[in-house]
Parts: C-alpha cells; sequence; structure tokens
C-alpha cells in the first residue's frame, strides 16, 4: 500500500511539476495574464489527487465493494471545492478568456486522468 501510494505520489508531483512550467511557459511567453493563480490552480490538483487516492488506498481494504461509490463521491467534492475556491475567475462578469479556460481545465482533465487511471488500477488488482 506504501509503495503505490509513493509511486502515485512521484508520477503526480512530476506531472504537476511539468504541466505547470509548460503551461506557465506557454502564458508568459504570450504575454496573457490570468485572473488567478496558475500554481495555485496545479497546487490544488495535486494535493487533492493525492487525498483521493490515499483515501481510495485505505477504503478498498476495508470496503472493496464501496470503493467506486467513494471515488465517485470525492470527485464530487473535488469539483465541489474548486468550484468554491475559484468561483470568482469562473463566474466572473467578464467571462473566461480562452488561454484562461485552457489554464483552468488542461490540469483539471489531465489529474482527472491520471486519477482515474491509478484507482482503475488499483480496483482491478483487488
Amino acid at each position: 500500500m506504501i509503495k503505490r501510494i509513493i509511486i502515485f505520489t512521484i508520477v503526480v508531483v512530476v506531472l504537476a511539476a511539468l504541466g505547470f512550467f509548460i503551461n506557465n511557459y506557454f502564458i508568459e511567453n504570450n504575454a496573457v495574464s490570468l485572473s488567478f493563480s496558475l500554481l495555485s490552480v496545479y497546487a490544488f490538483n495535486l494535493i487533492a489527487s493525492l487525498v483521493i487516492y490515499t483515501a481510495i488506498e485505505i477504503v478498498i481494504s476495508y470496503l472493496p465493494n464501496e470503493t467506486g461509490y467513494l471515488y465517485l463521491g470525492l470527485m464530487l467534492v473535488k469539483f465541489g471545492v474548486f468550484i468554491l475556491l475559484y468561483q470568482d475567475s469562473i463566474f466572473s462578469e467578464t467571462g473566461l478568456t480562452k488561454p484562461e479556460k485552457v489554464s483552468i481545465l488542461l490540469p483539471v482533465l489531465t489529474f482527472l486522468l491520471v486519477e482515474a487511471i491509478g484507482v482503475s488500477k488499483l480496483l482491478n488488482n483487488r
């Protein structure tokens, strides 16, 4: 269990760092200003992914049949907290520019994919 959590943590941290630096590079080269902190978006997704995967790892040993429901519930909580934290940017009257939309959706979808792959491998092994 600890080994899988460490491997997942390494993968997610490397992915977050790589994604942030690539995204930040394009933002700075095109002289675009974002209405939110790009680092905070990546940090939120990184922490949320680690919490979700760790919770799934812990719960799967006790309630293996209900682990999928836990994952779905945690995903809803993650998206709810994300919307609460970034509601000023997401629901602003001026709307989001295209670079802002990409800078929000890219990390969310990337981390969602990595979480889904990690949890599905974990569930399939059980």
